[in-house]
């Protein structure tokens, strides 16, 4: 058990910290999820910006690196590039 003040602290912290990245990195793999399942370009396009922005703030806040959050913007570009016109 902690014996400092500022360790405790640090525990609460840590604790809140994992509540919300986990809740964030669950957020944007629903986000991403979903935006796989798309079949219509323009509906695709408009979800893409979205969960673009999302990866990027993640990364910014290392809740995810910037890296993955670059990989993944480019593989979900990728396949809305594939889409057909709808």
């Amino acid at each position: 058990m902690a014996n400092h003040k500022s360790a405790i602290k640090r525990i609460r912290q840590t604790k809140s910290r994992n509540l919300r990245n986990r809740y964030y990195s669950k957020t944007m793999r629903n986000a991403v999820r979903n935006l796989r399942k798309m079949t219509d370009r323009a509906e695709a396009t408009a979800a893409y910006n979205k969960v673009s922005s999302m990866l990027d703030k993640l990364g910014r806040k290392n809740v995810i690196s910037k890296n993955k959050a670059n990989n993944l913007k480019s593989k979900l570009a990728l396949y809305i590039n594939k889409l057909e016109q709808a």
